[in-house]
């Protein structure tokens, strides 16, 4: 048999000669870790549905920050669980809120940490939507007040970056407007842009406390079935001031990623979610696969599809097998 001049498995014959020629290099800098601040002092609430996940109130929520941080993650994302919700979410925007006091106290401690905040209002709702509730209907126009006011309150604590997840239409101009009018015009934006309404979600409500009380978000997060809506979306942020994009879920939307990478120059982000997470933890205690080998091909896969950053839940695990 002929063969041609050409043998591709010459430089897969060791590990150096695999590295040298890799394609798609995941390093801890890449990785953002989500956390969860709830009220309370010395709570450590593991959740049930993402193994090794806990909630964390404000004075124990340094340790895991400082650890992502030593391992050389850049920044982490904030989630806060409230202690008392109402129609209009009013402990998203006040400032004694959990994730202003979270934000207060990361960055005290960890000066060099990247806090970024969700800016969201259905862990701060009654009803659990991400805007304004009128009979049975999110109103979008007056959502994006409080939206902008709950980025603000973060700006003001001494967040460093924002990053809005309702998917109501404009909020991205709303906060810009918001952060430039009171001196926050060097806070950046990372919008969630092209956000499905997925089902990849499921873990994350029992963690946030956020599972709408009726209905769902179909109409204001997007069909899963579509693509070039993705692209409309991004490009409707970019144009509103938004400084990072993000694509979520990540690993079922790789087209996504990979499209809207295409299409834009601004950095992007995609989110692990928290079903993608707890699948893998789920097979590998059943013995099923190997957690961190999964876990890693995982990542690059959201990496070699195009993202700049990736927000995840093995970001701590994930900067110790690469480093």
């Amino acid at each position: 048999m002929l063969f041609p001049d050409y043998r591709p498995r010459r430089l897969r014959a060791s590990e150096g000669l695999r590295r040298m020629i890799r394609e798609t290099q995941l390093s801890p800098d890449d990785l953002i870790l989500p956390l969860f601040a709830v009220g309370g002092r010395s709570v450590k609430n593991p959740i049930g549905a993402l193994p090794g996940q806990f909630q964390y109130s404000v004075d124990n929520l340094v340790a895991p920050a400082r650890e992502a941080f030593a391992a050389g993650i850049p920044a982490v994302i904030l989630f806060g669980i409230p202690e008392r919700k109402d129609p209009l979410g009013t402990s998203a925007y006040a400032k004694d809120g959990i994730v202003q006091k979270a934000v207060r106290a990361l960055k005290n401690k960890l000066p060099e940490l990247v806090v970024i905040t969700d800016v969201c209002l259905c862990q701060y709702t009654d009803h659990g939507h991400c805007g304004v509730v009128e009979g049975n209907r999110v109103q979008n126009d007056a959502s994006l007040e409080l939206l902008a006011r709950t980025a603000l309150s973060h700006a003001a604590a001494g967040a460093d970056m924002v990053a809005p997840s309702d998917m109501m239409d404009g909020r991205v101009a709303e906060i810009r407007d918001m952060l430039d009018e009171n001196g926050f015009s060097h806070t950046p934006i990372m919008a969630y842009s092209a956000k499905y309404c997925s089902a990849y979600y499921g873990p994350f409500r029992e963690a946030a406390d956020s599972a709408p009380k009726f209905g769902d978000r179909r109409t204001y997060q997007m069909d899963p079935a579509n693509a070039l809506e993705a692209v409309r979306e991004v490009t409707l942020d970019i144009e509103e001031g938004a400084d990072i994009v993000m694509v979520k879920p990540a690993l079922a939307y790789l087209d996504i990623i990979c499209r809207v990478r295409q299409e834009i120059d601004l950095p992007l982000a995609a989110y692990n979610v928290s079903g993608e997470y707890a699948m893998i933890k789920a097979a590998a205690k059943m013995g099923w696969l190997d957690e961190t080998d999964v876990m890693l091909e995982s990542l690059t896969a959201i990496k070699r599809a195009g993202a700049d950053m990736i927000l995840t839940y093995f970001a701590t695990k994930a900067a110790r097998a690469v480093a």
